[in-house]
């Protein structure tokens, strides 16, 4: 089921939180909603799922306006605030029986979708557990349980990761991702590896704008602008070397790789590409390339890049 912002505001007093923004997700595609503190990441989510009223601006899921269609758009969302609010002295799996009831699952069939949630989730350790008495990363499956509990078409998930043990994050990863075929899935985290690892595309807000939407390979080509590579050279004088990389026609600048006497690493110019020149020149000079690596800007870099520019 598909989702359509359009020119979304939303404002505190005299200041925009949201500051019309726009962007499409698809059925099937999981959307990665990166930015700092206070950029309005967690409003524009409560704004797409009913919690917020936006000041301007329009929300489509599946064609519906929310503002008009609410109860019918809710039913079709999942949603795992950042807070993730629950009720600590229910046991796990009464408070899944009893959300499943206002999801408005018929009684015959909800101890059986609990059953499931528990499953997926791995809570079965801890199903007769108090919430109150739970870890933090186990309160935040039985989170992830609420939202997922009625088999809704839209997942919108506020730091889904938070509090969990590496092994844990990997579990949810896979479970996001086999969600993600058959879902549309918004998911924001501050852990930029658990994006590239499980979403297609990422949107980037900073100051209630959206600077930056793509995937990560397209959004460091974008902020690096020229290719950088990393080369070992042997057999040959390295000041020559370092001669004759500068003097080729696709190298922007070259350099020693810190602490390494045959290791450089070359800028190449805008829109070329230099590790044939390099072949070339190696081959002439009977000089032995014994590593090439291209060294891609860091989705950290290009977080930061878009994120503390004043």
């Amino acid at each position: 089921m598909d989702i359509s912002i359009e020119n979304l505001v939303k404002k505190y007093g005299g200041q925009r939180a949201v500051d019309r923004i726009s962007f499409e997700v698809k059925t099937g595609e999981i959307v990665g909603f990166l930015g700092p503190n206070g950029a309005g990441k967690t409003t524009t989510m409560r704004m797409i799922t009913g919690f917020v009223t936006p000041a301007e601006g329009t929300i489509k899921v599946g064609g519906l306006d929310i503002a008009g269609h609410m109860d019918e758009v809710k039913r079709r969302i999942g949603y795992l605030p950042e807070n993730n609010p629950l009720y600590q002295d229910m046991p796990v799996i009464d408070y899944l029986e009893y959300v499943a009831g206002i999801q408005g699952i018929i009684r015959e069939n909800r101890m059986a979708r609990v059953a499931e949630m528990i499953r997926i989730t791995g809570l079965n350790p801890e199903k007769h557990k108090k919430i109150s008495e739970l870890s933090k990363g186990y309160r935040q499956r039985v989170g992830l349980a609420q939202a997922m509990i009625h088999d809704p078409e839209i997942l919108i998930l506020d730091e889904p990761t938070s509090g969990l043990d590496p092994n844990q994050i990997v579990e949810i990863r896979k479970l996001i991702r086999e969600l993600g075929r058959h879902k549309t899935v918004i998911l924001s985290t501050h852990i930029l590896s658990e994006v590239e690892a499980t979403c297609d595309r990422i949107l980037i807000i900073n100051r209630g704008k959206i600077v930056a939407d793509g995937t990560s390979d397209l959004l460091r080509k974008q902020a690096s602008g020229e290719e950088l590579l990393r080369i070992r050279i042997e057999d040959g004088d390295p000041n020559e070397v370092y001669k004759e990389i500068q003097a080729l026609s696709a190298v922007q600048q070259a350099a020693f790789v810190e602490g390494e006497t045959m290791k450089y690493e070359i800028q190449c110019k805008t829109g070329a590409h230099a590790a044939r020149e390099l072949f070339q020149l190696c081959v002439k000079k009977n000089w032995i390339i014994t590593e090439m690596i291209p060294y891609e800007t860091k989705l950290e870099d290009v977080f930061r890049e878009l994120t503390t520019h004043s």
